[in-house]
């Protein structure tokens, strides 16, 4: 794996919406909730970065945001429906969907969360942690909020 990038860029599908974040990261969680499946039509990889430490460059008018619950909401693009990004209503953090960075990001994979709520048609072999639920907020990388 080589060094992670002081930056990572990331775009939607289509390119529309645009954004950049700034280190550090959170290594990226696989969440297997229902919401995320029915959000994405499957499993959700996702890292974070503090709040302040992300940027949209551009799309703001492409950018949509749904209140998927009362915690959270999502951001997906308007034009191609990339599903993008998911912030808890408190705005400290964002989570950012792995799959819409630009490589190389030099993230890895660190743990399994909401797997009871799995799907039954895969298995998780990759031996990495799993909780059953969401007992915590994943905790951010050391000397982050």
């Amino acid at each position: 794996m080589s060094e992670m990038p002081k930056t990572l860029t990331g775009r939607c599908l289509c390119g529309a919406v645009r954004y950049e974040a700034d280190a550090p990261f959170r290594p990226v969680s696989v969440c297997h909730c229902r919401q995320c499946a029915q959000w994405t039509g499957a499993f959700v990889m996702a890292t974070s970065v503090a709040a302040d430490r992300f940027r949209l460059v551009s799309g703001d008018a492409s950018l949509g945001w749904y209140s998927a619950s009362e915690i959270a909401k999502r951001g997906f693009c308007r034009n191609c429906g990339s599903s993008l990004f998911w912030k808890p209503n408190d705005a400290t953090r964002i989570s950012i969907m792995a799959g819409t960075l630009d490589p190389p990001t030099g993230l890895k994979l660190d743990h399994h969360i909401f797997v009871a709520d799995k799907s039954d048609y895969y298995d998780i072999l990759d031996g990495l942690p799993q909780e059953a639920q969401w007992s915590a907020m994943p905790k951010p990388p050391a000397g982050t909020s």
